[in-house]
């Protein structure tokens, strides 16, 4: 679990594309936050800590301390747009998050013990399916990643969600299967030797 964030957001009282053009051209980012049964409010983030947040990594998987002119709101991003050309931020909406809730997010996934697989040692390769995986998990509670151990995993092995140890409380979004992460598959040298030899047979 990873500390809580803090962003810096200012109120932001018009509303409509013509105030959201506005705040752009302050080096404003609109925002909006929404949620816990509360009116929305429409805020402003300064661009380069919008920038910054976003492109850092696993944004819209944790919660963060909104602090509003010193009023902090605890919330997680939704979602976000960029500009199509530019891939700057352009608008943001989070959401309010009450310490009881639970929420649907998307973890990175993280490999460990590379070093003590017999499969990778012998030149197989890591064949990664999902990078990130949808779980359900406490808002107090959301993994920084989920690991995935891949000590003793040989060439040939599927790693499946059911033999990964996820933290207390969270489960995956998907149910109703036992859904694949990873594959340890063979070298090409060693598939076309394999093919070769099921051709001469």
């Amino acid at each position: 679990m990873a500390e809580t964030k803090v962003l810096k957001a200012q109120a932001r009282n018009g509303v409509g594309k013509g105030a959201a053009r506005e705040a752009r051209r302050q080096g404003l980012v609109p925002a909006v936050i929404y949620g816990d049964k509360k009116p929305p409010v429409t805020v402003s983030v300064a661009y380069k800590d919008a920038h910054k947040a976003i492109y850092a990594g696993g944004f819209k998987s944790h919660i963060l301390d909104l602090d509003v002119d010193g009023t902090i709101h605890k919330v997680i991003p939704r979602d976000y747009q960029l500009d199509v050309v530019k891939d700057q931020p352009i608008h943001i909406d989070f959401l309010r998050v009450s310490a009881n809730a639970t929420l649907h997010v998307e973890v990175h996934v993280a490999f460990i013990n590379e070093e003590a697989s017999p499969g990778l040692k012998r030149g197989g390769t890591l064949n990664v399916v999902r990078h990130t995986v949808e779980v359900i998990a406490p808002a107090n509670a959301i993994p920084d990643a989920i690991t995935v151990d891949l000590s003793g995993t040989e060439i040939g092995d599927s790693i499946h969600i059911s033999a990964v140890t996820l933290p207390k409380g969270v489960k995956p979004a998907i149910s109703d299967r036992d859904f694949t992460i990873a594959t340890i598959v063979a070298p090409s040298g060693l598939k076309s030797e394999e093919a070769g030899e099921g051709a001469a047979e």
